[in-house]
């Protein structure tokens, strides 16, 4: 009973904790968010691979057909915080966030499938920049209008996965994903000698349906080196956005104001419209010692249709691709002499170039990170923990350069569910 209240306590919390802010771009600002990286921390320790990649006692969310490998019940959630240094040509400034990314648990089931479900962030929003114009007046800068614009929320996605390990060295693995959130804009006015300021509000929310398709192969080689190969696929999907605009005139003072009066302006119905992502991965290793792999991912750009979205003109997406390659090192996976030989390895680093378009500048990301997993005990279960360095961005046409450091940290526990008892 008591377990089962713990258990219910946590997954409160856990669904309390997607609710908050999880984003501090002007980035977020763009389409329903900045997206989410949908990988472990340890695919992301070694430069976001992991579609060739499978594991009996780790989860690895770019490819469903990993899970066909998993030998122990894992259980794992994970966080992190994000620091990022803005910088508009002009100014610089620093903010922050923090985030619960994931949380899932996967299940052998016999010795040749596995099936895998959990809560993962899937977009955020979490910005706020402000406007200001000054004039002369009476021989001194003043500000006379002041412009602030704000949001929040994001979408989040519950995943069901599963995968089969057939005789000859191939997974095959399917998943489906319910996309759902709320997302708030804000755009606050105020001028100098009005006694009411003019804010505009929209509140929407986002649901709908994806789908992903995946394969792995294992060529074995010399020496007991393994070729691996790993191809997924995530099915053209939309999803729908539904949404209120509001008209608010509030007192014009310090912070948010005391909001005078509210009118609902319109709502709207939109569709988010995201055509097939493709990953292909490739690696060598030895199993429980090392590998070297790398990774391209690609898709067509994401189409904005209906509502508030035939108004922009600022901005698109287009194609958009990634580039990263990393590896992993285990000294001695089994060494019962030493802690630190059984600690995991990781390093990798990625390019991106987001497909997003903003004054006809292309936004680019690249970065660098690294990881440990550190062994709990005996068992096979694991604190593991990312460092990632990374720039996006460009100050050129008027667009803002961001230097961000993220850490992250899951809890992979480890356990034989389901296993006959022996009588003697």
């Amino acid at each position: 009973m008591i377990k089962k209240i713990l258990l219910c306590t946590f997954l409160i919390n856990t669904i309390y904790s997607f609710s908050q802010k999880t984003s501090s771009s002007p980035y977020s600002f763009f389409g329903i968010g900045d997206h989410a990286k949908i990988k472990s921390v340890e695919e992301i320790g070694m430069g976001q691979i992991g579609g060739a990649l499978n594991s009996e006692y780790h989860l690895s969310f770019t490819n469903p057909a990993s899970y066909a490998g998993l030998k122990w019940t894992t259980y794992v959630f994970s966080g992190g915080s994000k620091a990022t240094t803005i910088d508009d040509g002009e100014n610089k400034q620093t903010s922050s966030a923090a985030s619960l990314n994931y949380i899932a648990l996967g299940i052998p089931i016999r010795t040749n499938q596995g099936l895998a479900f959990g809560l993962q962030l899937n977009t955020a929003v979490g910005y706020s920049l402000l406007d200001q114009r000054y004039e002369d007046l009476d021989g001194e800068n003043t500000l006379v209008e002041t412009t602030k614009l704000s949001g929040d929320g994001g979408t989040n996605r519950v995943f069901l996965g599963y995968g089969y390990h057939f005789p000859f060295n191939l997974n095959l693995g399917v998943e489906a994903a319910y996309i759902f959130g709320g997302i708030r804009n804000d755009i606050l006015n105020r001028r100098l000698g009005v006694q009411l300021a003019t804010k505009s509000e929209s509140v929407s929310y986002v649901k709908g349906f994806s789908y992903k398709l995946g394969a792995q192969y294992t060529h074995n080689l010399k020496n007991n080196l393994k070729l691996k190969l790993g191809v997924s696929g995530t099915i053209g999907n939309t999803l729908k956005e539904s949404g209120d605009v509001y008209l608010s005139t509030v007192e014009n003072t310090e912070g948010d104001g005391y909001i005078v009066d509210r009118d609902t302006i319109s709502d709207y119905s939109a569709r988010i419209e995201s055509p097939i992502q493709s990953v292909l991965s490739a690696g060598i290793g030895k199993d429980n010692k090392w590998f070297v792999g790398a990774e391209y991912t690609f898709r067509d750009g994401i189409d904005f249709k209906g509502g508030i979205y035939d108004e922009i003109t600022n901005y698109y997406y287009d194609k958009s691709n990634v580039f990263a390659f990393g590896g992993y090192y285990i000294p001695k996976f089994n060494s019962i002499a030493s802690y630190w030989d059984r600690i995991t390895y990781r390093a990798g680093f990625n390019y991106k170039n987001l497909g997003l378009v903003i004054n006809e500048t292309e936004i680019d990301e690249y970065g660098i990170s690294f990881g440990v997993s550190l062994p709990l005990g005996l068992r096979l279960s694991n604190a593991n923990i990312g460092f990632e360095f990374g720039k996006r961005g460009t100050n050129k046409n008027d667009l803002i350069k961001e230097n961000y450091y993220n850490f992250r940290l899951s809890i992979s526990l480890n356990d034989k569910w389901f296993k006959k008892r022996k009588i003697y």
